[in-house]
């Protein structure tokens, strides 16, 4: 490595780490999600599944909180710090694919000022650990094509597994290394060598737990997740949202980047065919599905997640190693003079937004219900109405409701869904000292007290209404019914309608 080469690779660690520490700031200032609560709730309980995803969210959380203990900083620690290892993934593997450290600072610098790593790393999901090994998938692929050493294979069964255990959308990854694997030539000879089908193995073995988790519980994890989009069901409507979500969610300019360079790949405009193909395969095999389930029923713009690390690639591609026309040349040099600090200006009005307000006035956009903003202080006054009344457990209609309840009321207090128990399988239960006495059912206003409530106790009375603000906002109203003499069990445990 020459001089000239160490510097931009030293100067790509350093905007990298800053990235990272202004994630960490904004971690520290921003409330959790309802979604980050929640998993904060699994990882006190780890386990094989759960009813919504693999567990590895669940683990990143917990380690993030060992260090940092049970803050919003310290549910994000680990996620964020996991771009550091996604970084040096997507550098080396488009530096081997692609030829060149330009070309590889370019993808790394890309792909972390998208919302989708920017957000996606500092708001604890799924996603956040799929997009690390998403990275060192690809990068893992390209040793494999580099070395021509079966033993990669190996690595690349553990990158997959590792993407298995973060969330099922990862079983796409193995039709696309199978279409690349037959595509190219010289690389077919892989289907008659055993380390393809030991890599195999090792993803299979690191997703066991996740098999045998559901195995123990009909199923249920995977019934969700890969039932949500029937044929019947066709509403072609939905597919008018894929482009102008992730135009956001990679940033205008990055978009137009990757699009292009996607473009220019198909082209054969640069790099090899085995490089070309492994971007297309690892890119076009998840979007394809994604495009048809979007016929049937909406598709969420993370979901889009573990194509990121390819459309990166493709984006560097695109600024780095085509030759455009004059025309096309001023659009691309534009975008990759702007689209850093066009990413980094997003995001931090992004959290300035979900945290304040201000820059739409005080009214509601898409964070205001989502984000926590204004939990502690209405945590304060339920507990207070909790102990004036005497309850001895809170309980709420839905989990987002649920997650918050127990991040943010005092450490130890008795709280629990009152339905969904499919939900809470890997975590124990409140004692029934908790539950024999009077219980604080904690809902919206606008949220009708289902009968499995209502009906189930002696004496039901609404002793408070408390309100969540974002400065002068009013987010939601919250009733506070008393609940006392129960008749029977107090959860509504009818199993989920997909076992029904």
């Amino acid at each position: 490595m020459n001089a000239n080469e160490a510097r931009l690779a030293r100067n790509t660690a350093l905007a990298v780490c800053a990235l990272v520490v202004l994630r960490l700031a904004a971690a520290a200032w921003t409330p959790l999600t309802f979604d980050e609560a929640y998993y904060w709730m699994w990882s006190k309980a780890l386990a094989g599944g759960y009813y919504d995803h693999p567990p590895m969210v669940a683990v990143v959380i917990r380690l993030g909180t060992m260090i940092a203990g049970d803050t919003a900083f310290g549910v994000r620690l680990a996620s964020i710090l996991l771009a550091l290892p996604m970084s040096w993934a997507i550098y080396r593997a488009t530096e081997i694919l692609f030829g060149g450290q330009r070309i590889a600072a370019s993808a790394t610098i890309l792909l972390n000022v998208t919302l989708m790593a920017a957000v996606g790393t500092l708001i604890v999901t799924p996603d956040a650990p799929l997009l690390v090994a998403a990275s060192f998938l690809l990068y893992s692929l390209a040793k494999v094509l580099e070395s021509g050493r079966g033993a990669w294979w190996l690595a690349v069964g553990v990158s997959a597994g590792l993407a298995l255990l973060s969330k099922y959308t990862a079983l796409f990854f193995g039709p696309a290394i199978l279409i690349w694997l037959a595509v190219v030539p010289k690389l077919r000879r892989w289907y008659l060598s055993p380390w393809l089908y030991l890599g195999g193995l090792v993803a299979a073995g690191l997703f066991a737990p996740v098999i045998l988790w559901n195995a123990d519980h009909h199923w249920v994890s995977f019934i969700k997740q890969m039932g949500r989009a029937r044929i019947e069901d066709f509403r072609p409507n939905y597919i008018a949202e894929l482009i102008p979500t992730q135009f956001a969610f990679a940033t205008p300019l990055v978009f137009i980047l990757g699009v292009m360079g996607l473009y220019a790949l198909s082209r054969r405009r640069a790099g090899a065919m085995p490089a070309r193909v492994l971007v297309n395969t690892m890119f076009w095999t998840i979007v394809v599905y994604f495009t048809w389930h979007a016929l049937h029923a909406r598709v969420e713009a993370n979901w889009f997640a573990p194509v990121y690390p390819a459309f990166a690639v493709a984006a560097a591609v695109a600024a780095i190693q085509v030759q455009w026309a004059p025309r096309e040349q001023r659009t691309i040099d534009f975008c990759r003079r702007w689209a850093a600090p066009t990413g980094v200006v997003l995001f931090a009005l992004l959290i300035v937004q979900a945290n304040t307000g201000m820059l739409s006035g005080y009214r509601r956009d898409a964070t205001v219900r989502s984000v926590g903003v204004g939990w502690q202080e209405l945590a304060g006054e339920i507990e207070a109405v909790r102990a004036r009344s005497g309850a001895s457990c809170v309980l709420s209609p839905d989990y987002g409701t649920t997650g918050w309840l127990a991040f943010y009321l005092p450490k130890g207090s008795c709280v629990a869904q009152q339905g969904q128990r499919i939900r809470w399988v890997n975590m124990p239960e409140p004692s029934p000292a908790q539950l024999a006495g009077k219980l604080l059912y904690v809902h919206e206003v606008e949220q009708a007290m289902p009968a499995s409530v209502r009906d189930n106790f002696a004496h039901v009375e609404t002793v408070a209404e408390v309100k969540r603000m974002r400065g002068p906002l009013v987010i939601e109203t919250y009733a506070l019914d008393l609940l006392d003499g129960a008749k029977g069990d107090v959860f509504d445990r009818s199993p989920p309608p997909e076992l029904q």
